[in-house]
């Protein structure tokens, strides 16, 4: 063979060879031909049908070498298989694979810092978990998940490690051990190239914080990716607002300790100047309405920009359009500025879409509490047009119910059609089992305490249920209340209570007769509340009430309150009435229990009719008042007035009001302010009463917009008198119980804290009386779970 012969061989050789080392699958180059017939191999668990869907050859059909190589290329991408080889022999496609073990389960140890579910749901985004092909490349694809979801909680240290175990029938169970760190901790906080704003006026910006007095309860000092991205856009907001246009932030260094437990992040700023606007207009499709929308633009010429106040004025142009019926409205504010002038243009261009309807309103995430409860507060209509100002009326009365920790609204285009939405209603319910817890410590009824259970949700109906005991050494006051507040569909409710009371003297001492002064009432009341409006309600309804008056003789030594005395001399020791009531209430509050906005307002007459003759009028009012988005100044104002019908006789002293304690004038014992009795001391309130209270809440340390743990500021004032032929006795100086000018205003100031617990709402005040009266019982700490402003 000669030299050239041989070269040649060689150089067609080597192509074959590399050919032979890409495609070790194609056994030979073979000719296309007509198939005959196809036989696979190696197939356990993937469908026969999945593999034709790669392999092109069909009995009957041509089959050629471009095909089986391709045939390869794709089945080896499916990831089922470890291996594939295709070849050709007397017309014959044999196709053999080799299939990787199938995940048969997925399992977690170690793992707290979150649901497995949650993961397992990470994980299968990326192409893992239980019925996929297993793959080594993908498993430690896996972990590196598993790792940057603790990364990005601040777990820096947290180690995942995986364990196979080989199953029958080529499949495997993967498990995942995690060893979790703690949280990484922020040390501190640095801020490079701010000029106009100090650090410590950016810091209060941030949700993260460095280590604090109320970090151990707030976690602010936590580190974790989402909470930096979200307050580097709570910096870049707060320049914004404040006109500069130009500011931008570099990405934040974020910088580990060796052992994984603390951190330094250092933020770098480029404030630029603030712009003035020059211009503000309106601009896209205005559909006529361009006085009513220009009405409602904040930002006016001349002023500097604020971003706040540009997307109030978008907000407020899209829920004006929404309460037409364009859900979809698009409204963007675009500022153009001018770098010489330090002047901006401010443009909101309108894009109303079409006007749609609603389709189908769709509840979830009620477990207990049943649809109709919910969905007979809403206000928006299926098959109407969509309204925006109805969406967020049903939203607020949805979340005045008390059942949810969080409501949202939010619609869906149906699919298919250009104008029509659903609606989805999107609830999170919490307890509505409550537990009401109080004590207290006076001067005069020593320890009180108050305990009860409710539900306000019975058996997910929407009625409320609940038993009530108050006791302390003087008073015990036992209820159970009912109440249905759609008796009727059309919004009627009922409410029908029962309730039991017993009152001894300041001076009672069991030991020495436990029976020798006792009142004791009885009453079966129902009421029902009618609505007139979309928040006014009429209450109407009546009360039957039985109280007996037990006296020992005059001569038996004890001190009796000249009150009774007078009282049993007037009316007897057994009296019965019938008090009739009739009221108009009106609630416009976002929420019952922790409110941020709107108002209440009440106004009630009772008339007793009967043994006890008699007329009270109440009126009451609360408003709510945001101050931004963490603080908010609520007022309350309430007033009294009873008078007896019968000109020869004094309003009935069992029916007389108190004030003093938490819910009224704190820094005063409950019941304390008003008249005292002459000979025993006893507090007997009286029949004319005002309230009136003023608090600022405030977000707690760290908290930020957690409306459910706040601290609160608040002065008090009030006063109880007397009214007709009544006097505004002082009390007996013998027992300790003389009060000067006890009739006359008292005052308070303080700081509380108001905590929406999982027992209920507590409420925790210290109160410091001003200017109070010689004989004035002070409370200065007071403490309730249950209770509200």
């Amino acid at each position: 063979m000669s030299l050239r012969q041989l070269s040649s061989m060689k150089k067609k050789a080597i192509p074959a060879l590399i050919a032979m080392l890409i495609l070790p699958q194609a056994s030979f180059a073979f000719a296309p031909f007509v198939v005959q017939d196809i036989q696979v191999k190696g197939l356990r668990s993937t469908d026969p049908a999945t593999l034709f869907n790669y392999v092109p050859a069909r009995v009957g059909k041509q089959f050629t070498e471009e095909q089986a190589t391709d045939s390869v290329k794709r089945l080896f991408a499916t990831g089922l298989f470890n291996d594939v080889n295709i070849s050709t022999r007397n017309r014959v496609v044999y196709v053999d694979v080799v299939e990787r073990p199938v995940i048969s389960s997925v399992t977690f140890d170690g793992m707290k810092a979150f649901d497995s579910k949650t993961i397992t749901e990470t994980l299968s985004g990326v192409g893992f978990g239980a019925g996929r092909a297993y793959d080594e490349a993908l498993l430690e694809r896996a972990k590196n998940e598993i790792r940057s979801q603790y990364v990005s909680k601040g777990h820096y240290g947290t180690e995942v490690n995986s364990a196979i175990t080989p199953l029958p029938n080529n499949r495997v169970g993967i498990s995942f051990t995690v060893q979790e760190s703690s949280i990484s901790r922020i040390r501190d906080i640095h801020f490079v190239g701010n000029e106009v704003f100090s650090e410590g006026t950016l810091r209060d910006q941030m949700d993260m914080t460095t280590p604090g007095y109320m970090t151990w309860y707030t976690g602010s000092d936590k580190y974790s990716r989402e909470k930096l991205d979200k307050d580097t856009e709570s910096i870049r907001k707060y320049y914004l607002d404040r006109g500069y246009l130009d500011f931008a932030m570099d990405s934040p260094q974020v910088n580990i300790t060796p052992d994984r437990e603390d951190i330094s992040i250092n933020l770098t700023v480029n404030e630029g100047k603030p712009y003035k606007l020059r211009k503000v207009q309106l601009a896209g499709n205005l559909m006529g309405l361009n006085n009513e929308l220009q009405a409602l633009i904040e930002p006016k010429p001349g002023e500097t920009y604020s971003e706040e106040r540009a997307q109030k004025t978008t907000d407020a142009i899209k829920s004006y359009l929404g309460g037409l019926g364009y859900a979809f409205a698009n409204v963007n504010a675009n500022p153009v500025t001018d770098k010489e002038t330090q002047e901006a243009d401010l443009t909101f261009f309108v894009d109303p879409g079409r006007r749609v309807y609603v389709n189908r309103i769709n509840i979830g995430g009620n477990v207990r509490t049943r649809d109709e409860v919910i969905r007979r507060e809403m206000r928006q209509q299926e098959a109407g047009w969509y309204d925006e100002n109805r969406l967020s009326q049903s939203k607020d009365r949805v979340n005045r119910l008390g059942y949810f920790n969080s409501v949202d609204v939010t619609q869906m285009p149906v699919a298919g059609t250009d104008d029509q939405v659903d609606v989805n209603v999107d609830v999170k319910e919490k307890p509505t089992g409550l537990i009401n817890l109080g004590v207290g410590y006076g001067t005069t009824d020593k320890l009180s305490f108050t305990a009860g259970i409710s539900q306000e949700n019975v058996f997910g109906s929407g009625t409320d249920l609940g038993l009530q005991l108050n006791t302390s050494k003087r008073q015990r006051n036992i209820s159970l209340t009912h109440t249905d507040p759609y008796w009727t569909t059309s919004g009627i409710s009922r409410t029908t209570s029962l309730y039991y009371r017993t009152e001894t003297p300041l001076n009672y001492n069991v030991e020495q007769d436990e029976d020798s002064y006792r009142t004791r009432t009885i009453g079966l009341g129902m009421n029902f509340g009618v609505p007139i409006s979309e928040n006014d309600r009429i209450i109407m309804g009546a009360t039957f009430e039985n109280s007996q008056i037990k006296l020992p003789s005059e001569n038996s030594g004890y001190l009796i309150p000249k009150a009774y005395r007078d009282f049993v001399d007037d009316y007897g020791d057994s009296t019965n009435v019938l008090m009739l009531n009739l009221g108009w209430r009106k609630d416009t509050r976002d929420n019952a229990l922790a409110p941020t906005r709107g108002y209440l307002s009440s106004v009630q007459g009772t008339l007793g009719v009967g043994d006890l003759k008699y007329y009270m009028l109440s009126a009451q009012q609360q408003y709510y008042l945001p101050l931004g988005k963490d603080y908010t100044l609520a007022f309350n104002v309430s007033a009294d007035y009873g008078r007896s019908l019968s000109n020869d006789k004094p309003f009935p002293v069992i029916k007389n009001i108190y004030a003093g304690g938490i819910g009224s004038v704190r820094g005063y014992e409950g019941a304390s302010l008003g008249a005292r009795d002459p000979v025993s001391g006893d507090y007997l309130g009286g029949s004319a009463r005002v309230v009136g209270n003023v608090q600022l809440y405030l977000p707690f340390p760290g908290t930020h917009n957690d409306r459910t743990l706040r601290w609160f500021v608040f002065a008090d004032a009030g006063k109880v008198g007397t009214t007709g032929k009544a006097s505004c006795t002082t009390g007996n100086a013998d027992e300790g119980g003389i009060v000067e000018d006890p009739c006359g205003w008292r005052y308070s100031a303080g700081v509380g804290l108001s905590w929406q617990s999982p027992l209920g709402p507590l409420e925790i005040s210290y109160a410091h009386p001003i200017s109070p009266k010689p004989g004035d019982n002070k409370q200065k700490f007071q403490f309730q779970i249950g209770t509200s402003f």
